[in-house]
């Protein structure tokens, strides 16, 4: 809690307006988000649980606990993209001796992840999928046979599963970039943006991602913009014994046919247990309902895996 108030004082200003009540500052509250989001408590209960340990309210010089509508509106208008990656800025600017011997030592990696809308039974989704049966139908588990009213349902669900895209640090677990989205689209769009901020936090020398990133001009992009190696197996479009027709395609087809890049490539698992380690301590589901707030959740919880880790030195004041 003290290190998430201590970066919250450099991210944003005490009060938003000189006419607001100033019963509680924005890095107070969200030093309180973060508690909230790490013990994966709702609006209510972190209210009850802050009211609980008065010599956290103490350290940070609150007199009193948020109550739960407060931390709400909370949330919605401190977690802007723009405080975000300022957040994620001092957290890799603070730790950039660090960094500079994790990326020198091994890759950055890429992966992405989705997380359960909301937090219900498979008990209760069948149930509901019975419901949405016509008349004469027959319920069965085979995926796509539903019927078309279960179909467009399932269908809506997908174009609403919340999607965080990460870039982290293999040797340490940092998260370098945080790129939140809604719907199980195409990994490739996220490759520049999360590259890009990455690169400029830190000496970014190499990139290991899967074969949902590969196109040539992500290739290009991180070859040829930042200076940085690009580690992507080339397995995207329909499978052919022809080489592909990119430069950078088809020099990764080589190499990873004669296992070149095996040891390196090995690497990019460190982001999947980055995403298990992000599900198993925060949660697998979220619970905001709205794909905006959804977006920030995801978010903010890049940021909480962040301070965790115990990195930072304007932190340090445990």
């Amino acid at each position: 809690m003290r290190r998430a108030y201590a970066l919250g004082q450099l991210v944003w200003a005490d009060h938003g307006s000189p006419f607001s009540r100033h019963d509680f500052t924005r890095p107070q509250l969200f030093a309180c988000l973060v508690v909230r989001e790490s013990l994966r408590l709702s609006y209510r209960k972190a209210q009850a649980f802050l009211t609980d340990v008065p010599h956290w309210l103490a350290e940070m010089e609150l007199a009193r606990a948020p109550d739960h509508n407060t931390l709400w509106r909370a949330f919605g208008s401190l977690l802007k993209k723009r405080r975000v990656e300022r957040a994620l800025d001092l957290l890799a600017s603070d730790a950039q001796s660090d960094l500079r011997t994790d990326l020198s030592s091994k890759p950055l990696t890429l992966d992405s992840t989705c997380y359960e809308p909301r937090h219900r039974s498979r008990h209760y989704d069948r149930v509901c999928r019975k419901m949405d049966l016509k008349p004469g139908q027959k319920y069965t588990k085979s995926p796509g046979k539903y019927g078309p009213a279960v179909n467009a349902s399932r269908s809506r669900k997908l174009r609403r599963m919340p999607k965080l895209a990460l870039a982290v640090a293999a040797a340490s677990h940092r998260i370098l970039a945080a790129r939140a989205s809604a719907g199980n689209g195409s990994d490739a769009p996220d490759f520049d943006p999360l590259l890009f901020h990455s690169w400029r936090r830190a000496r970014v020398k190499t990139v290991v991602a899967d074969a949902g990133y590969d196109s040539e001009k992500n290739h290009g992009i991180a070859r040829l913009d930042m200076n940085v190696r690009s580690v992507i197996p080339a397995k995207i479009g329909r499978p052919s014994q022809a080489a592909p027709a990119g430069r950078f395609r088809r020099l990764m087809k080589q190499r990873f046919a004669r296992k070149a890049d095996a040891r390196l490539y090995g690497q990019r698992s460190q982001s999947e247990t980055v995403n298990s380690m992000m599900k198993r301590n925060l949660g697998e589901y979220l619970r905001s309902i709205l794909t905006r707030r959804r977006k920030q959740e995801m978010l903010l919880r890049s940021i909480t895996h962040n301070l965790m880790l115990g990195q930072g030195k304007h932190q340090g004041r445990d």
